[in-house]
């Protein structure tokens, strides 16, 4: 798909993001996920996690501060849950990604490429998990780059009383799959399903936005 620029006007971030966390609100009803759940599959942290963590870290990353110009990307919508390994959710975790740009530079990367950046990309969200475990980031669909044959995103989930989990999503059918290390590692094909998504297109865009999903399974319950 090619790169989508957003150039209508767009309303402020703060109206946005409760607007979508309104609407959302019915996706997220108990007893929607009857089936059975598979733990999902650890995949290691990298070297991209930013050293430094920008001004604005909120869950919009089209969008740098109150900026009226977007990154470039195509517009995905990426949500999901946080469940225990009963299938219960897990409330008050934070949840941390980070990917390249449209152009495949890290956050973190950025004093390595000068000038070669999207500086309207945020590169980094964070997302405070709410009662029923959801969460939810505007981001844009990840691209393969020069290390990696995959486009993926990174997700760190931070529990209170354990060590932060990490893992990838990886995108459901992009060829590069097949050639990159990291996703060849996990041998088990459920555990490989587990981190790999749809990016669905959204019905009645105009400018080709898509929806991902990726509800996260951890191996624990937390404790009362």
């Amino acid at each position: 798909m090619s790169p989508v620029i957003m150039n209508h006007t767009l309303p402020t971030r703060r109206h946005f993001i409760s607007a979508l966390t309104l609407s959302s609100a019915g996706l997220f009803a108990p007893g929607v996920f009857a089936e059975e759940l598979l733990r999902t599959a650890s995949v290691e942290e990298g070297p991209f996690y930013p050293d430094k963590l920008p001004l604005d870290t909120d869950n919009d990353l089209l969008i740098v501060n109150d900026s009226l110009t977007p990154a470039v990307g195509g517009v995905t919508h990426l949500s999901g849950r946080l469940l225990d390994a009963k299938g219960d959710p897990i409330k008050n975790a934070l949840i941390e990604i980070w990917q390249v740009d449209s152009t495949g530079v890290y956050l973190r990367d950025r004093p390595n490429h000068p000038g070669k950046f999207d500086s309207n990309f945020q590169g980094f969200g964070r997302f405070l998990t709410g009662s029923t475990g959801e969460y939810y980031f505007r981001t844009i669909k990840p691209i393969a780059y020069e290390r990696r044959p995959a486009p993926h995103v990174h997700f760190a989930v931070k529990v209170k009383g354990r060590e932060k989990w990490t893992t990838q999503l990886f995108v459901n059918g992009d060829p590069g799959n097949e050639k990159d290390p990291l996703y060849q590692r996990i041998r088990d094909p459920k555990a490989r399903n587990s981190v790999t998504v749809d990016f669905v297109p959204v019905k009645g865009s105009r400018v080709g936005e898509l929806a991902a999903k990726f509800d996260m399974v951890m191996g624990f319950t937390p404790e009362a």
